[in-house]
C-alpha cells in the first residue's frame, strides 16, 4: 500500500522533475549547440521554468491540503521544489564542465569575456572600465565547482525571496481551524 502524498513529498517530486528538465536542457545544449550557454534568453527561460514549477508544486500542495495552506507550507513547497531542482541541475553542470568537458568551460569563459567586451563597447563604457572588467573576468572561472556552488547559493537566495511572495499569494487560512 502506498503512502499518502504530503506537501513535502509533492515538493520533492516536483523538484526532481524540475531538476531532470534542467539537466535535459543542459545536456541537449551540450550535445547540439554549446553557443546556447552564452545566450541571455536561455537563462531567462530557465529562470521562468524554475518559478513556474515552484508555483505548480505550491498549487498542488494546496490541493493536497484541501485548499487551505499556511504561509510556511506554501513557502516550503515552493522553496523545496526549487532547491531540489537546482541542486540536480548544478550537479549536472559540475559533471559536464569539470569532469566531462573542462575545455568547454574554458571556451565559454573566453566567449563570455568577448560578449561582455562587445556589450560594454556598444553601451559606450570608457576603455579604462572595459580593461578593468576584462582583467577581472580573465581571473574568474564561472564553471569551477566553487563558482557553480556559489551560483546555486545565489539562486536559492533569489528563490527564497520569490518563495516569500508565493507564500503570501497561496496562503489561505481554514476558517474551521481553531487559533
Amino acid at each position: 500500500m502506498s503512502e499518502a502524498l504530503t506537501p513535502k513529498k509533492n515538493a520533492i517530486n516536483h523538484g526532481v522533475i524540475l531538476g531532470l528538465m534542467l539537466a535535459l536542457s543542459t545536456t541537449i545544449m551540450y550535445a547540439f549547440d554549446t553557443e546556447l550557454f552564452t545566450k541571455w534568453w536561455v537563462g531567462i527561460l530557465s529562470l521562468l521554468l524554475v518559478i513556474v514549477m515552484g508555483i505548480i508544486s505550491t498549487a498542488k500542495s494546496k490541493g493536497i491540503l484541501g485548499g487551505f495552506m499556511s504561509f510556511k507550507e506554501a513557502f516550503s513547497s515552493y522553496f523545496i521544489t526549487c532547491a531540489v531542482g537546482l541542486a540536480i541541475s548544478t550537479l549536472v553542470g559540475i559533471l559536464i564542465f569539470t569532469i566531462v568537458d573542462p575545455d568547454l568551460a574554458q571556451y565559454l569563459n573566453e566567449r563570455s569575456m568577448e560578449l561582455t567586451q562587445e556589450y560594454m563597447v556598444k553601451f559606450g563604457a570608457p576603455q579604462a572600465e572595459i580593461d578593468k572588467a576584462m582583467a577581472e573576468l580573465a581571473t574568474k572561472d564561472n564553471f569551477s565547482i566553487v563558482n557553480q556552488a556559489k551560483s546555486y547559493a545565489s539562486l536559492l537566495i533569489f528563490h527564497a525571496v520569490i518563495g516569500l511572495l508565493i507564500g503570501l499569494i497561496f496562503k489561505k487560512k481554514d476558517p474551521a481551524a481553531i487559533d
